[in-house]
């Protein structure tokens, strides 16, 4: 909400824009240096198979061609994707055999990405196939064949709670069902990029990333060198959405290459290749019960989760301990029984992909909800009201071990049916069902939380200072990829210290000038980096207050914020200072302003927030052809405190659209030997805006206590809600003929097939 007299609250237009509009912006494959070279790997086409002989002879002896490398050639260790499964190890160059069609057997560089790419094209390899591990449950069986010989199992991880308890036990009724959250790839528009820049003893790297420090914390590994002399720069990141988190063995062979040859060397994928190396997401099986009495009330929750983590385990291996932590969801659930195992298969490799888990956990109890609503004749929007935690209740951890730090779930759920007019809208069904309309109405709805900042990601460093010129610079130790952040902590030094927002600068993403920092993943940025601004800013005006009541001989209290800028005594324009009148004093030893305008930290909260809302969607269905036709879309989130209403709005529409495709369109598939079937964007289905509606959008506020600034993280809130809202609207589209539930993405193949079925 709006705070008179301040900036915070209030719709801003992002400082980002003009140069995203214009081009201006400077993206990692724009940066030209002299004497680049570069590097094309040679990927294997088998999902597993035995490495024989590798030939790089002819391709040595073409033209451009600088080195080839297998492996043994580069002194480059293997890579460790994740740091909970340690074992599985991937040599960056293929050794012994291949897990997945896209692991690296040879990197070929040159003096043109052309003569590369051809001499790529004559590395001849020998591959003796092995049975290729896809379908989950037979990567589980006794008897698998195994992708890691040695360990004897392909469990990477395993978690569970509640195995004691008899979840089910008492209810009226219990449903089942199986649900599926497919696997999904990130498609940002920017492909994985890096360019490696030697100079003597020191390596600069330019970087598509999410996180800078992560980035160097890889390469000092993979280089055996030390921080001091690994600088790590990211430009502007052409979208993120989790893929870019991760740490890439590309990235350590085209910095070791650099440094070997010592010359810059850099590397940009191919939309094909970033199909096949970008990790990817989801990719779950969940096979759910719940227990539920005639009245609605809950009695508990059984889950029995498999999660495919791709051939080489990265922060993918660990999601199911975040669907775990969310199963309770918003509900007062009394009992929770809840196991999970993440499995090696030869697919591509599973990281964080927008929501990491808890999507899956909100796709999960959201369905089985609209199946046990269905099963006792409630309407589904009456069982989550019946079973919804109250306010009062908050803080409170939940049975899973989720702090939960405020909450108002009915209130976002009444608001989002007041919205959707959603008792219309059933009527509408009704009369539609009554008539026997050959389009179907679908009503579906959906009420989450999550959790931003988790994992730990709760704690960012940042800095304010004031310049000479009176200007201030805001460092921090997130990254932003499309969020607004420099729009966002631009308008909190603003609102503090009176500064202009055009004259404050932001700087992120260069391990040289930041000296540390988690980056952006989990929505956390706002709540971190953005709250240690606010702090950082408030002991910059404390420090100028001091200052300017000892040179203007007045109170501290007296000390405002300037009619024109600066500072003033309250009522009295005429004695004032400008920001770079303080400045300079307080670079003044006898003023004892110790550090000058300047303050850092490392802001903690001490634990998670959890954003929430409710979403409604509503779809028509062909019955002729299956065509599921999106309506509207209505979606109440609330992220706490908001600070500026058009930074929201652009994070809703961006999350819900990315929801909407998985429900409806996104799957990356394989065949039964591994080969990916979904390797282009011929094959993988996305939305356009042509396909989407727009979006209504609105919010509740439910500050945060713990953070000063209130808020909490909107990044992937609209993904979380919005796809179990349109799988429900599906299912409930086709529910009166006994159709009981349609797998996504519900395409239109899949609802026919359902709908001749029924027949």
């Amino acid at each position: 909400m709006s705070t008179s007299g301040s900036i915070l609250g209030n719709s801003v237009l992002r400082k980002e824009d003009p140069g995203l509009l214009t081009g201006a912006n400077q993206y990692v494959d724009d940066i030209q240096v002299p004497n680049t070279a570069h590097i094309v790997f040679v990927r294997s086409t088998a999902a597993h198979a035995k490495l024989g002989n590798v030939d790089v002879s002819e391709a040595r002896s073409m033209p451009g061609v600088v080195a080839v490398y297998v492996d043994g050639d580069l002194p480059i260790p293997d890579n460790v994707g994740f740091e909970g499964a340690p074992e599985h190890k991937r040599p960056p160059l293929a050794r012994g055999k291949v897990r997945f069609v896209g692991d690296i057997i040879a990197a070929v560089v040159a003096e043109t990405r052309t003569q590369a790419v051809d001499a790529a094209e004559a590395v001849m390899v020998e591959l003796d196939p092995l049975p290729a591990v896809v379908d989950l449950e037979a990567a589980a069986a006794d008897g698998a064949t195994l992708l890691y010989e040695d360990l004897g199992t392909n469990v990477a991880f395993a978690t569970e709670l509640g195995a004691d308890s008899d979840a089910l036990a008492g209810a009226d009724t219990v449903v089942k069902e199986r649900i599926l959250s497919q696997r999904l790839a990130g498609v940002p528009m920017e492909a994985n990029c890096c360019l490696a820049v030697p100079d003597g003893a020191k390596m600069l790297f330019y970087v598509a990333s999410q996180g800078a420090h992560a980035i160097q914390g890889g390469l000092l590994g993979d280089l055996g060198m030390d921080a001091a002399d690994v600088r790590v720069v990211i430009p502007w990141v052409g979208g993120g959405f989790g893929p870019k988190f991760a740490y890439y063995v590309e990235y350590g062979l085209t910095a070791v290459a650099a440094k070997t040859l010592g010359r810059p060397v850099r590397w940009t994928e191919t939309r094909s290749e970033n199909m096949l190396s970008m990790v990817q997401g989801r990719d779950f099986i969940m096979d759910t019960e719940m227990g539920i009495n005639r009245d609605g009330k809950i009695v508990g929750l059984r889950a029995r989760v498999l999660a495919d983590g791709g051939a080489y385990p990265m922060v993918g291996t660990v999601l199911p301990m975040l669907t775990q932590l969310l199963s309770q969801a918003v509900y007062d659930v009394p009992k929770i029984d809840f196991a999970a195992k993440t499995l090696v298969t030869n697919k591509t490799p599973v990281g964080a992909y927008r929501g990491a888990g808890r999507p899956e956990a909100t796709q999960m109890v959201e369905r089985i909800i609209d199946v046990a609503a269905k099963a006792i004749g409630m309407d589904p929007a009456e069982v989550r009201r019946k079973n919804f935690l109250q306010p009062e209740q908050f803080p409170l951890t939940t049975i899973t071990g989720a702090a939960y730090d405020s909450g108002e779930y009915e209130k976002a759920l009444d608001a989002v049916l007041a919205a959707s007019s959603y008792a219309d809208l059933r009527a509408e069904q009704a009369q539609r069902r009554a008539r026997g309309d050959a389009k179907l109405l679908g009503i579906g709805l959906s009420s989450y939380v999550e959790i931003t900042a988790p994992l730990g990601l709760f704690e960012e460093w940042g800095a304010v200072e004031i310049n000479d010129d009176g200007s201030a610079t805001i460092k921090v130790g997130t990254s932003s990829h499309g969020q607004g952040h420099d729009t966002a902590f631009s308008m909190i030094v603003s609102d503090k210290l009176g500064i202009p927002m055009d004259q404050i600068h932001f700087v992120q993403s260069d391990t040289d000038v930041i000296p540390h920092g988690a980056g952006t993943a989990g929505s956390r940025s706002l709540q971190t980096a953005g709250s240690a601004v606010f702090v950082a800013s408030d002991e910059v005006w404390a420090k100028a207050t001091t200052l300017a009541a000892k040179l203007l001989e007045a109170n501290e209290a007296d000390i405002v914020k300037g009619d024109n800028g600066g500072v003033q005594v309250a009522g009295v324009p005429a004695r004032s200072l400008s920001w770079a009148q303080l400045a300079t004093a307080a670079k003044d030893a006898a003023n004892g302003v110790e550090g000058g305008l300047r303050h850092e930290l490392d802001f903690s909260e001490g634990e998670s927030t959890f954003p929430f809302g409710s979403h409604v969607s509503v779809v028509e269905i062909d019955t002729d052809t299956g065509h599921v036709q999106l309506l509207r879309h209505v979606a109440v989130d609330d992220c706490g405190r908001i600070l500026n209403p058009v930074l929201v709005t652009g994070q809703q529409h961006g999350g819900i659209a990315q929801g909407i495709a998985q429900a409806l369109y996104e799957w990356v598939q394989y065949d039964e030997d591994g080969n990916p079937r979904t390797g282009n964007l011929a094959d993988y289905l996305m939305p356009s805006a042509a396909e989407l509606v727009s979006f209504e959008t609105s919010n509740t506020e439910t500050p945060s206590p713990r953070n000063p600034l209130g808020a909490k993280g909107i990044g992937e809130s609209g993904t979380i809600g919005s796809t179990p809202a349109v799988h429900n609207a599906v299912c409930d589209a086709v529910s009166h003929l006994g159709i009981t539930h349609i797998d996504m993405p519900c395409t239109p193949e899949r609802v026919w097939r359902a709908l001749q079925t029924a027949s």
